[in-house]
């Protein structure tokens, strides 16, 4: 990438940076107004093919939300507007090449245009408080944000960051990261019990992700419900979660699987996929330091179409922070995730696991994968050198599960026209990459935060198979939020 072009790209993030934000936004009669805007310069270097794989562009997101509470309900209408600058117009290849990365996916989700942007509802739900005279009950009816794993906040704060970071979003994400993300249309019930929270939600996928106009759903739903325990002593916390979700989508698309073009064109059935698992963490103070341990598997059955869908997914994961360097307070974890793949295409049954719409860049920083058909061994190093920094580093063995089955990326449905999912041949190798990244983010003010990432992907033979001019691939970021 040329250094005229990053410039460029580096001056629109900071034309774009509220500075002339006020600190604090006005609220009258009991209703509350707030914001939040952030900017990314993302640069590209993607694996070598017959399209242009290194760029920059310039995202950024404005929310603003007006909203009031009271004992017995309260209301929230929050509006986005994604602006993105600068997309590529060459990064697509031919065949199974593809898109570079996320740039180009923004660029065709939005009409092929080089700069777009749009405003539309991100939210707007009523919120009943004391159903039933319970003061433990609530029905949220709407647009509204909806990510599994996020139904109660553990107290423990190790607990707590194993959840946000490691847990929550693997089957149902508002894909956060992306410039304008996915909402829910539909309604949420939730009990609180104290120890034990119990969730349902029911609601219909929006637009948006990669496409700027967040307007209207999808014919793609969800139903899910869950109940989510505290256990444990204060020295040795843990939780527990039980889930099932009932994925259904009636877009009647070309299916990204492992079956011939020719097959997937003649089954345009629905998919319905019924998931059943859960979670269990747990921290524990030694002299050594804080351990923890975290489980978490699903298993799924139903239908792909014409064909059976019979699959799942586990991860085992450990860590220690222990008491030397106190000064860093270091946090050192390892672990696995196993998500099957299908083993054979010509059979009557989907094998591979399937995320209904997860946020994939939680468990892949440099998302050019996600969590169909991988296998991620994985080892973790945070530093917290002040109350305001984080320091992380990742090191990652990626294999495919099965190598009769496809290399996948995406996050899952974002527009009616598009699956969401995309799929390489892996032409039955089984190794795809070694991946190294670092990343800090500094909390600036209580209301603005600065974060940077850099990733170097080592390509293995199923990418070479792919991408045979060059399979290795760079990803990198600088982005700043400011609340307001």
């Amino acid at each position: 990438m040329k250094p005229a072009k990053a410039t460029a790209w580096l001056s629109s993030l900071l034309l774009l940076a509220p500075s002339q934000i006020p600190a604090q936004s006005p609220s009258a009669g009991g209703l509350s107004l707030q914001g939040n805007l952030r900017s990314r310069v993302e640069l590209w270097d993607w694996f070598e093919g017959q399209a242009d794989n290194a760029y920059a562009f310039s995202g950024n997101l404005l929310r603003l939300s007006l909203s009031r509470q009271t004992e017995r309900f309260d209301w929230q209408i929050e509006a986005a507007a994604p602006v993105l600058l600068g997309l590529p117009d060459a990064a697509v290849g031919p065949g199974a090449q593809g898109q570079f990365g996320m740039g180009p996916a923004y660029f065709v989700a939005s009409g092929s245009k080089r700069n777009t942007a749009m405003v539309f509802p991100k939210q707007a739900f009523l919120r009943l408080r004391s159903l039933a005279g319970d003061k433990t009950q609530t029905l949220r009816l709407g647009r509204f944000e909806f990510v599994d794993g996020s139904e109660a906040t553990p107290k423990n704060a190790t607990l707590a960051a194993l959840k946000r970071d490691r847990v929550a979003q693997r089957l149902l994400g508002n894909f956060g990261f992306t410039h304008v993300g996915r909402s829910l249309d539909g309604l949420q019930w939730m009990l609180d019990r104290g120890r034990t929270t119990y969730t349902l939600v029911s609601g219909l996928a929006t637009r948006g992700v990669f496409q700027t106009d967040g307007w209207g759903n999808l014919h793609a739903g969800i139903g899910y419900a869950s109940a989510t325990g505290q256990a444990g002593s204060a020295a040795r916390p843990s939780e527990w979660r039980v889930l099932a979700l009932y994925y259904h989508d009636w877009r009647h698309l070309l299916k990204t699987d492992n079956r011939p073009l020719a097959a997937r064109r003649l089954d345009l059935g629905n998919i319905r996929i019924a998931t059943f698992g859960g979670h269990y963490l747990l921290a524990a103070e030694s002299r050594a330091g804080t351990l923890d341990l975290l489980l978490w598997g699903v298993l799924q059955t139903g239908r792909w179409g014409a064909l059976r869908h019979r699959s799942g997914a586990f991860a085992v994961e450990g860590g220690w922070q222990p008491k030397v360097l106190p000064r860093l307070r270091p946090w050192l974890r390892t672990g696995v995730f196993h998500g099957a793949g299908d083993r054979d295409p010509d059979d009557r049954t989907h094998g591979t696991f399937f995320p209904p719409l997860l946020t994939p860049r939680l468990y892949a920083r440099f998302p050019f994968y996600n969590l169909m058909n991988v296998q991620d061994a994985f080892l973790t190093l945070t530093l917290r050198p002040h109350k305001s920094v984080t320091l992380r580093s990742d090191a990652r063995a990626l294999r495919l599960a099965h190598g009769n089955d496809l290399w996948y990326s995406g996050g899952g449905a974002f527009q009616p026209w598009t699956f969401g999912y995309a799929g390489r041949a892996s032409r039955g190798a089984r190794g795809l990459a070694t991946l190294f990244d670092v990343s800090a983010d500094y909390q600036v003010t209580s209301r603005a935060s600065l974060s940077a990432y850099a990733a170097h992907a080592r390509g293995k033979r199923v990418i070479a198979a792919t991408y045979p001019a060059g399979r290795n691939a760079r990803y990198g970021y600088v982005e700043l939020t400011w609340r307001f």
